[in-house]
């Protein structure tokens, strides 16, 4: 399998999470703002959504969307557990919690990427995005993880979109347990190994 990724965007997640998993994976950076691959292909031949990740399987399709491919590449090695078995009611709260991060954490962060972003409207997102986490800061003052009492791909995704925070200057201080969580997952031997391969600081 083939990871299309950029250093440090969404595609981390996955990378993260096959890691963890032990599965061989490799990866092809793409160029964020040529949409280009080291080799110089047009990435849009590959994913024409034009995002990262992008998971190329080992019989050539293309998978898309980073909870889908969480999912998958979880689902290769069950025995791991970071992902519940399909169909039980753990799996459905897995996947609640992947669209959450996904919809109301990752998408907000996406405006503030926006150098031209007004004042105002980024005051806007950093609000929203507070409202967002409160609720998280709440549920990992109860658990370590988001789902379950281990760590999951629902965590990868966490704390691959909340890296952001520092780069983009939201400022996360009211939310200790959040930033504890960051640190605890960033410590992990699989993480640290993601972001060295993607030439990321710990």
């Amino acid at each position: 399998m083939k990871l299309f990724y950029a250093p440090g965007a969404c595609s981390l997640a996955p990378h993260i999470v096959a890691r963890e998993a032990g599965l061989e994976l490799q990866l092809e950076k793409v160029d964020f703002k040529t949409r280009t691959l080291d080799s110089g292909a047009d990435f849009s031949s590959i994913n024409p959504k034009g995002y990262v990740p992008a998971l190329q399987l080992d019989d050539g399709e293309i998978l898309t969307e980073g909870p889908a491919i969480v999912q998958y590449l979880a689902d290769q090695k069950p025995d791991t557990a970071l992902v519940p078995a399909c169909g039980t009611r753990a799996r459905y709260r897995l996947q609640e919690m992947l669209g959450y991060v996904n919809s109301e954490i990752h998408k907000s962060y996406g405006p503030l990427f926006n150098p031209a972003i007004t004042p105002a409207a980024r005051e806007e997102r950093v609000a929203y995005l507070h409202k967002r986490y409160s609720l998280l800061e709440g549920r990992l003052a109860r658990h370590d993880y988001l789902v379950g009492d281990r760590f999951s791909a629902a965590d990868a995704y966490l704390f691959t979109v909340t890296r952001w925070a520092e780069l983009l200057k939201v400022d996360l201080s009211a939310f200790p347990t959040v930033l504890a969580f960051q640190k605890r997952i960033a410590a992990r031997p699989a993480v640290r190994a993601a972001l060295a391969a993607e030439g990321l600081a710990h």
